[in-house]
């Protein structure tokens, strides 16, 4: 029976290309056809999914950041930075615990097709990241496989359809010279080759020379060349009607959108989606591949959820495997893989065999799940470690995407977001030293633990920490400044509206008991 298709976006900081990037270099329609059967039914278990964006996301993670607040920063990132690379590894169930994986590897780079021309920033951190581990940038700037989103191919389709072009006018003038010098002259059935064409320049060419010459057909030779052939009208006729013209429009359309294709297939199979810390991962989806960014946090949520209806993110997985097992607290994928592998967690025969197809063999979930699933009982050979029972362990985690660092600690997809139990808030009291500012406080008290500060008034600041023991560290320390006094924020006491609210308020009562005493005193007569 067909297992439900997973796809994972490892995070691009957690584990490098080197490690986890997919053996095969392939376009999409490859993949498609062993992502799926013949008769449009998942053919794989689940596959794994990994996504090359900028390690240097733009904006500062604030633990007083609502998700609302958080959203706004990653989308203005999102926005400027694009996808250089993306995997995919397909799982495929031999037997109740036994999995082969295929890999797959696409280098991808925005559509440049007509009009389309996509600005995009470049991160000097990110690039020496990518270079350390090998990426090759010849293949991402001269082979990746154009993507769009809705909205750039309207656009694109709007401008197909009335044959408006944005070709170079250098090249479109040297192809029609040269076709134009040759036709004349030429017999029926002779041939021109047109050289040194571009990917989009191959399809324009073609639809601006049909356009102009009657008696004309062009014809792709690949590697960048392009076959015009003198036609009789009769011939030019059956030419235009025939099947297999690759300028045919939808044809056009099927290749300027790309990876966008396989992207599409992925949704309508309507699969659990897997990925570690991977909101920023759906945010470049949503973007690159669906819709811009909305504005609104809530309709993003909402989008995403009718794309994957079921979200699994590892890392809101291996926190409960941490709290439930005693193994050593780690975060990025490389680790959690190593401490899973190791000799503190014993061999269990049921737990699952993933037989790699290429040199990519390292992989969470299904390790993790095990774990939940076993309860860490001696009894695990009796386990049933079928990929259902995996998914109904994992129930309580779907839609939970995690929060690096935030006023919650995950974002739900399907309902609301829950709030987290977080330290109290601490409240610094500046005084006799004018013009610190948060950077400031944050150096004082970095020798004793981090935490995220926020002004609250001109000579008030406020501390968060996600942790109890540095909250207790500060309160009991006394060697921090002198002028820095620390206490616990208490609302009523601190929070600036209310301070005004209760001296306009005492002024009020003021003004009214002087006007009681004054108006209640008798009159003198004379």
């Amino acid at each position: 029976m067909a297992l439900p298709l997973i796809w994972s976006l490892l995070g691009y900081i957690q584990l490098p290309p080197k490690i986890t990037s997919p053996g095969k270099s392939c376009w999409a329609g490859n993949v498609r056809g062993t992502c799926c059967s013949s008769s449009g039914r998942a053919a794989c278990a689940f596959a794994n999914l990994l996504v090359s964006i900028p390690s240097n996301s733009g904006f500062v993670h604030s633990l007083f950041d609502s998700p609302v607040e958080l959203y706004l920063k990653a989308r203005q990132s999102v926005q400027r930075f694009t996808v250089t690379q993306l995997g995919l590894a397909i799982f495929s169930n031999e037997n109740s615990n036994k999995y082969v994986v295929h890999s797959y590897n696409f280098f991808l780079f925005p559509s440049t097709w007509g009009v389309t021309d996509v600005e995009f920033a470049l991160s000097a951190s990110s690039i020496q990241f990518l270079s350390h581990y090998g990426f090759d940038y010849n293949k991402f700037l001269k082979d990746g496989i154009p993507y769009m989103n809705e909205v750039q191919e309207k656009i694109f389709s709007q401008h197909l359809l009335a044959g408006s072009w944005n070709i170079s006018r250098d090249v479109l003038k040297k192809a029609i010279d040269e076709v134009t010098c040759w036709v004349g002259a030429a017999e029926e059935e002779e041939t021109l080759i047109l050289q040194d064409l571009s990917g989009y320049q191959v399809f324009e060419v073609q639809l601006v020379l049909r356009q102009a010459l009657q008696n004309v057909w062009t014809q792709p030779l690949g590697d960048k060349k392009v076959m015009v052939k003198k036609v009789s009208p009769q011939h030019r006729w059956l030419l235009e009607n025939s099947p297999y013209d690759s300028c045919r429009k939808e044809l056009i359309l099927l290749s300027a959108r790309g990876f966008t294709n396989l992207f599409q297939t992925l949704v309508k199979a309507k699969k659990p989606l897997v990925g570690h810390n991977m909101l920023m991962d759906l945010m470049h989806l949503h973007d690159k591949f669906y819709k811009p960014l909305p504005e609104s946090y809530e309709e993003f949520k909402r989008n995403i959820h009718n794309l994957f209806p079921v979200l699994i993110d590892t890392k809101t997985v291996t926190k409960s495997v941490w709290k439930k097992h005693p193994f050593p607290r780690v975060s990025n994928l490389l680790e959690i893989y190593s401490v899973l592998c190791s000799n503190l967690n014993s061999k269990d025969p049921t737990c699952p065999v993933i037989t790699p197809a290429s040199d990519c063999s390292r992989y969470v979930l299904l390790k993790s799940a095990h774990l939940l699933l076993c309860g860490y009982t001696d009894d695990a050979v009796e386990v049933d470690s079928s990929f259902s029972r995996y998914l109904t362990v994992l129930a309580e985690y779907l839609n939970k995407v995690n929060v690096i660092r935030g006023g919650v600690a995950s974002i739900n997809f399907s309902g609301e977001d829950a709030p987290c139990q977080r330290p109290p808030l601490l409240v610094v009291h500046v005084r006799g030293w004018s013009g610190l500012n948060e950077r400031q406080i944050r150096q004082e008290f970095k020798a004793l633990c981090h935490f995220d500060v926020r002004r609250l008034s001109k000579d008030q600041f406020l501390l968060l920490s996600n942790k109890f023991k540095h909250v207790r560290r500060v309160l009991r320390d006394a060697n921090h400044p002198p002028r820095l006094g620390v206490s616990i924020y208490r609302h009523w006491r601190h929070s600036p509206s209310i301070s005004c609210l209760l001296q306009v308020s005492g002024i009020v009562a003021l003004w009214s008991l002087l006007a009681f005493v004054l108006g209640g005193a008798p009159c003198c007569s004379f």
